[in-house]
């Protein structure tokens, strides 16, 4: 049986480290346009919904392909507020307006503008195969790792020193995307159960600081 599979793209309209940067021209294009673009390459996407409460932003996502069916409350728009309850309110207006309730929920920022839709599509293949809960993606990653706790540094992995060679590589999410059965984000933003999808070093890049921004468009620009 097919799968409902819904698209959520967050997207404010504030931003401090780059403002404005979810509409800001990379390369030709607002960047909230590449990763509509991409999740529409996906053949098992349903819908794809943006999320904010800015309205150019909501105008800008509409003229790529989005929805943006309602805005979001200004009360879950401050750099405070995780992501998980963003969801929850569209999960529950589409409920509420629609009766739609999908099967799994994608999310996947503008902040990756460099995600193929073939990555999207491996993310869904794990799940359905698997029956999975959750599917994030990220890297395996070696070392030893200490935490700082007041003003000392204490071992935290591994715990027993050994040779970097033989250390088990840790999973380290990338942010790029999290594909959920839409159940599993009644009350968190990753299930209990979670299968990885493993992507390179730098295939993705999270674009947090103007350093990023200029990184990604010159890969865009080289292509």
């Amino acid at each position: 049986m097919e799968k409902k599979i819904l698209a959520i793209i967050p997207a404010r309209g504030g931003s401090k480290s780059i403002p404005r940067k979810n509409i800001k021209d990379l390369a030709g294009k607002p960047m909230i346009a590449y990763i509509i673009k991409t999740v529409q390459k996906v053949r098992d996407i349903n819908r794809i919904i943006v999320s904010t409460e800015d309205k150019e932003i909501a105008t800008v996502a509409k003229q790529w392909g989005a929805e943006v069916p309602f805005l979001r409350p200004e009360r879950l728009a401050t750099d405070k507020v995780p992501t998980l309850p963003v969801l929850q309110h569209v999960l529950e207006e589409l409920k509420n307006r629609e009766n739609y309730i999908p099967d799994y929920v994608l999310l996947v920022y503008p902040t990756s503008p460099l995600l193929r839709p073939e990555r999207i599509q491996d993310a869904i293949t794990l799940a359905l195969t698997h029956d999975a809960e959750s599917v994030v993606s990220g890297t395996l990653v070696k070392g030893h790792y200490w935490q700082k706790t007041g003003d000392e540094y204490h071992r935290l992995y591994p715990v027993a020193v050994e040779n970097r060679q033989l250390t088990v590589p840790l999973f380290k999410e990338n942010g790029a995307l999290y594909l959920n059965k839409t159940a599993v984000l009644s009350s968190r933003i990753v299930g209990e159960t979670m299968w990885p999808l493993l992507m390179e070093e730098g295939e993705t890049v999270d674009v947090d600081e103007p350093a990023d921004f200029q990184q990604v468009e010159k890969i865009m620009l080289s292509r």
